[in-house]
């Protein structure tokens, strides 16, 4: 059983697979105080939480967006699998011809996503990853990476909204009513969330315009399902994009691992 794991600012995506099949999957929250017996107990009990016992782990893979938190939940891994981690970065096989000014500054989660998709479907697909940022990538013919846009979250826009204004409270983030609102709370959600959504669909406009051709579009994290619905081009939402890319990279690299 693989054990895959993805460090991201707000979350850390725990997942078990075996013979290809996510077999459980959790998410703990990000924090930069933790050790890394704290990291390692955790995830420990979690997976065991949903029925995955941490001795049947045979090896581990790790991206992470967050080099603070990364060396506490590599060396808590170790520690209870006692499985050296295989980590996703530069020298690692994953098939994109990364067209970057500097393929090394390329997040990993961004390449994970990327890798994922094109395991699926073939180019050209632009991606949408939608977490505590919001990313879309362009993939061509030939898994040409060529890059994309990075923008603040919905709900990281949404938090700074409500710090950064005396009266405005913190809401939650639901199907939203007319564009038009009545009163504050639906005015804030119909603003984060048709806004958001008016956003991708203008990037994605231009995007398209500037490659001269449409593409496959597809779109995951944790805020997708309540953003994707409201954009007027044709996306397809996909979880477990971040799990099922490190299970291909992992098998890319695992003749090679040392």
């Amino acid at each position: 059983m693989l054990l895959a794991i993805d460090i991201g600012n707000t979350n850390i995506v725990i997942g078990c697979i075996e013979d290809d099949r996510i077999v459980c999957e959790a998410r703990i929250a990000t924090d930069r105080s933790r050790t890394s017996d704290q990291y390692g107990v955790e995830i420990k009990t979690m997976l065991e939480a949903y029925g995955c016992r941490i001795e049947n782990v045979e090896d581990c893979i790790i991206s992470s967006v967050v080099p603070p938190v990364f060396n506490a939940v590599r060396s808590g891994v170790y520690k209870v699998t006692e499985r050296k981690p295989m980590v996703v970065g530069h020298g690692l096989k994953t098939g994109l011809d990364i067209r970057l000014d500097n393929p090394s500054q390329v997040g990993s989660d961004r390449i994970v996503v990327a890798v994922a998709a094109l395991a699926k479907r073939k180019a050209p697909l632009i991606l949408i990853d939608m977490g505590t940022a919001t990313t879309v990538e362009v993939i061509e013919p030939k898994n040409r990476y060529l890059g994309g846009v990075i923008m603040p979250g919905a709900r990281t826009a949404l938090d700074a909204l409500t710090r950064s204004t005396a009266q405005l409270p913190a809401i939650n983030m639901d199907k939203p009513g007319a564009i038009i609102a009545r009163n504050t709370v639906d005015s804030m959600r119909s603003g984060i969330m048709y806004g958001t959504a008016a956003m991708l669909d203008g990037v994605l406009d231009r995007m398209e315009d500037e490659l001269g051709h449409p593409s496959t579009i597809i779109a995951t994290g944790g805020v997708a399902p309540y953003i994707i619905p409201l954009c007027r081009h044709r996306i397809t939402l996909e979880r477990d994009l971040l799990l099922r890319g490190l299970n291909v990279i992992y098998k890319m690299n695992k003749s090679d691992k040392t």
